[in-house]
């Protein structure tokens, strides 16, 4: 399991990639939010989303990639339908704790009026992980050991 890309914006969607970061409390550095009373803040400094969940949307017809949905930490190799708030992640010497679920917005239609019911159903709203649609909308997480990070960290579930 490991880091595919770490992504920054000034706000809003998509975010672009960047070689490394430096992980803080508040989130990664030099990143923003465009709704800051609604994203952001220490239980949601970060956005984690799977790489392979990304790729489940792009063989449905969605045109995303790393970044677009507004996500911090692009992975490979955790199994999205596994993600659960309060378990903590080691990326690095970093250490992050899953929040929430992210529930997408209308921010996300510009990747297609259906997206935010193709990544987000009344299962996923209820806290239910029987859900086929678990994990592809994101997960917050905040953070709970700074550290600088870089694409191609190990991931480990502690």
């Amino acid at each position: 399991m490991n880091v595919v890309q770490l992504s920054v914006s000034q706000g809003g969607i998509p975010k672009r990639a960047i070689a490394e970061a430096n992980l803080t409390l508040a989130g990664i550095a030099g990143d923003s939010w465009a709704h800051p009373k609604i994203h952001g803040g220490p239980n949601q400094a970060v956005l984690l989303i799977t790489q392979e969940g990304i790729e489940e949307l792009i063989a449905q017809g969605f045109p995303l990639y790393p970044g677009a949905l507004g996500e911090n930490i692009t992975t490979q190799g955790l199994d999205r339908r596994t993600l659960r708030p309060q378990q903590r992640y080691r990326i690095s010497n970093a250490i992050i704790e899953l929040t929430k679920r992210r529930t997408p917005c209308n921010t996300l239609n510009i990747y297609g009026p259906r997206i935010q019911t193709a990544i987000f159903d009344a299962q996923c709203k209820a806290s239910n992980p029987a859900s086929p649609l678990w994990g592809l909308s994101g997960f917050y997480a905040k953070v709970i050991e700074s550290a600088s990070l870089r694409a191609g960290d190990e991931i480990s579930l502690l």
